[in-house]
């Protein structure tokens, strides 16, 4: 089992932004996670598990690897059924459906292993409610394609309830927060038009705790009200003019007093 960490690899080399996405570490970690189970030895299990704390990015960064590398995509939702979750995979592979849950199991399996092509589950904690988690080692052991699940920060431990499941994982790859970096990459695409002074940048990195998704929003929101005043360069020393209410880390609002 191979653990990777910061390991900073840049997909099919791209820039900084692609066409809109900026791309933050935890582009490098899902796609990791994809190309080495690819390129595993035939002998060992073909299924990674992409994991981290909501907001970390992990869906925009499966979005974007499913692309680049030809993957199959499903994005689970919390009313799934078996049923619910093989028709939606037989969507994503343009195959119509057929009336019994083993009709669409031999299909979807079928087409995994004949083109070859990752399966990526994006939001796979709503598959460990009741015995889901089965149904997608059926399809692993049917195919023996290559497997990435994406969950939240508790998923390697919940899917412990699984052993048939938890052995054959691979690869335990986690969602990084954002770093600097990764601040510097989102400010050109969420605020192109401002220039905003580093110390900035780092003070919101650590107000928001390496949430990319409340990076974004700030950001965009910093965007705003900087055109708004006409102000082009931000710094701490205007910070609390362009955002009297500074910035939005997540925290609920304190009771007001009437």
């Amino acid at each position: 089992m191979v653990i990777y960490m910061n390991s900073k690899v840049n997909p099919q080399n791209q820039n900084p932004s692609m066409g809109g996405i900026a791309n933050i570490r935890n582009i490098s970690q899902c796609y990791e996670a994809v190309k080495r189970t690819m390129e595993r030895n035939p002998l060992l299990p073909g299924i990674s598990a992409f994991y981290g704390p909501s907001g970390f990015g992990k869906s925009t960064a499966a979005n974007f690897v499913a692309t680049k590398t030809n993957a199959f995509y499903v994005q689970v939702k919390s009313t799934y059924t078996k049923k619910a979750f093989l028709q939606a995979l037989l969507r994503e592979m343009r195959i119509p459906e057929k009336a019994t849950l083993s009709e669409m199991m031999e299909l979807a399996s079928s087409e995994l292993a004949k083109s070859g092509r990752p399966l990526i589950i994006d939001e796979f904690d709503h598959l460990l409610n009741g015995n889901k988690v089965e149904i997608v080692r059926d399809l692993y052991e049917a195919s023996q394609g290559t497997f990435l699940v994406i969950g939240e920060e508790l998923l390697p431990r919940k899917l412990e309830k699984w052993e048939r499941f938890h052995g054959r994982v691979l690869n335990w790859v986690p969602a990084l927060p954002a770093d600097l970096d990764d601040v510097i990459q989102l400010a050109h695409i969420y605020a192109p038009n401002i220039n905003i002074a580093e110390p900035v940048l780092e003070q919101l990195l650590g107000q928001v705790r390496g949430s990319t998704r409340r990076i974004s929003t700030n950001l965009e929101m910093l965007h705003e009200k900087a055109l708004e005043l006409a102000v082009k360069n931000v710094t701490p020393h205007n910070l609390s003019e362009v955002l009297p209410t500074g910035f939005v880390t997540g925290e609920s609002p304190k009771p007001r007093s009437f």
